[in-house]
């Protein structure tokens, strides 16, 4: 009589980050170091391109219209992101992965190449459609290598780069404009990209594409251009001053509808190109909308600080990049630990603590004027802030992450991203909004931003009422910033419905039932 059979067991990750799961990292950091440092290096030059790209007779461009080599990055990312899932699925996250590295790359060549302003505008956008897609196809890579024992920490090490790109990208930015030009704010990225290329054909681990699953030509054509338009007229709400301009009302409605259309279509399809089923799962709801939240608040309100600096301080862009490293340092410290503790803990025991931490950090930042002390509180204060970042958003994502199946892991990779991406500049519409608002309340403040292409205006002020007009611009900062901290105290509301005791993970399901075994319980 034979003995009987014993099922073989699910498919075991070690405890511990060994060298084959830091090597797949080591590639998505690669990648999203250069698709965050991108944006933040660009945003340093923005006043630089004004007068490089000058119209007929020397006149500079008005800023906003080289603003749009930002929105245009950021318009491509919104169209291109829902297909990454589908395109993972189909092709492979290997493929894709290298395919959009390369895309990236190439852009980033053409951009140093642009004559004009129009045709920078235009290559941004080939950069965005593949940065679009190295930041959820690297959470998808980093999340299966991992396994959900490891997620918190491994999630760690992706949330690095996204949140030291806004400090050191300027530092870069500034140092690469004072020393060469402009250009090499794009052809840095050549080498690194070439470099990532052969980094990713050796070190990640092919995967099995599955391209059964047929592509939601409906949904795409709802989705992505419904999407931009909506960003398109959020986008252009700065520049506009009123939310009832026309240039802001009819993108955005249009996008704002094709988006309804989808939401209530997407339910149809066996495979849309949005998931949104994946919302019946309580955990990865609470994360995104928790996620969309602070996105909104803090992103919105972080934009303010280098803006302080230069206009009430009169830092140059390099010294004011300087003085927001502490914010960086403080996340370093703290970004492990979070990951540490989200592979142990309920994240619902561990944002909170973050999101204090930036929510008493914002609030701080209300009572700034033109001579308060750097080392005596601005650093201080932003250094407590990148504490809190460091222990919030990797975590929110890890925990939305562990609930999904090995497939659902790229859908709802998805699904984090586009949120973070209409979360941010949401939030940088608002902020910037409430900040012209206030600006155009006072009677001297805007004469500081005239004084600065225009030294007469400064003459006609005066010193004393220069100091005047200073001291109502640094009035206006405090306002704003007090706006921005109530937005991020109502974040945390909805994290008080984060998890807070252990849940069952799901991420080796398909694995397990494959094998024969029962799903893996997380403790």
């Amino acid at each position: 009589m034979s003995a009987p059979s014993t099922p073989p067991a699910s498919p075991a990750y070690p405890d511990k980050i060994d060298a084959a799961v830091l090597k797949v990292a080591g590639v998505i950091v690669l990648g999203a170091i250069m698709s965050i440092l991108d944006i933040t290096v660009v945003n340093i030059a923005l006043t630089k391109f004004q007068t490089v790209f000058a119209e007929p007779g020397g006149q500079p461009l008005l800023y906003s219209t080289v603003a749009w080599t930002v929105t245009a990055y950021t318009l491509a990312l919104a169209t291109v992101i829902p297909l990454t899932g589908w395109a993972a699925d189909r092709f492979g996250t290997k493929r894709l992965y290298i395919l959009a590295v390369i895309l990236f790359t190439a852009g980033s060549a053409l951009c140093a190449t642009a004559g004009s302003i129009e045709v920078l505008i235009a290559f941004r956008v080939l950069q965005g459609l593949g940065g679009g897609m190295l930041m959820p196809l690297g959470m998808t890579i980093m999340t299966r290598a991992a396994g959900p024992e490891r997620m918190g920490r491994l999630m760690a090490v992706l949330g690095i780069p996204m949140l030291l790109g806004p400090i050191f990208g300027p530092i870069l930015g500034g140092w690469l404009i004072d020393n060469y030009s402009w250009h090499w704010i794009f052809l840095i990225n050549v080498p690194i990209g070439v470099v990532a290329v052969a980094y990713a054909v050796w070190a990640l681990p092919s995967d099995r594409p599955e391209p059964s699953e047929s592509f939601d030509v409906i949904g795409m054509l709802l989705m992505s251009p419904g999407l931009a338009l909506f960003l398109y007229g959020v986008s252009s709400i700065p520049g506009e001053r009123t939310v009832g301009s026309a240039k802001v009302l009819a993108p955005g409605l249009v996008g704002l509808a094709m988006i309804v259309a989808f939401v209530l279509y997407s339910f149809r399809p066996r495979h849309p190109l949005l998931d949104l089923r994946l919302f019946t799962n309580r955990r990865l709801t609470v994360a995104t909308i928790t996620m969309f939240l602070f996105g909104a608040a803090f992103f919105g309100g972080l934009l303010l600080v280098p803006q302080y600096l230069q206009q009430v301080r009169a830092e140059t862009p390099l010294h004011s990049a300087y003085l927001m490293v502490p914010q960086g340092i403080g996340a370093m410290l703290t970004m492990p630990v979070a990951g540490a503790l989200a592979d142990r803990f309920p994240v619902g025991r561990i944002v909170p603590f973050g999101l204090v931490a930036i929510v008493a950090g914002m609030f701080a930042l209300t009572q700034v004027g033109p001579d308060t002390s750097y080392w005596g509180y601005i650093i201080p204060v932003l250094f407590v802030m990148g504490l809190g970042m460091g222990g919030t958003m990797m975590p929110i994502m890890t925990s939305a992450l562990k609930t999904l199946t090995h497939h659902q892991v790229a859908r709802g990779s998805t699904l984090l991203n586009i949120t973070q991406q209409i979360a941010s500049s949401i939030g940088v519409a608002v902020i910037s909004v409430v900040f012209t608002n206030y600006l155009n309340s006072t009677a001297k403040a805007g004469d500081v931003l005239k004084a600065q292409f225009n030294p007469a205006i400064k003459e006609q002020l005066g010193p004393k009422g220069l100091v005047e007009a200073v001291a109502e611009l640094a009035d206006v900062y405090g306002k704003t910033f007090l706006i921005a901290a109530i937005l991020c105290a109502a974040t945390l509301i909805a994290a008080a419905f984060l998890p807070r005791r252990h849940e069952e993970s799901r991420l080796l399901d398909e694995e397990a039932a494959e094998a024969g075994a029962a799903p893996v319980v997380l403790h």
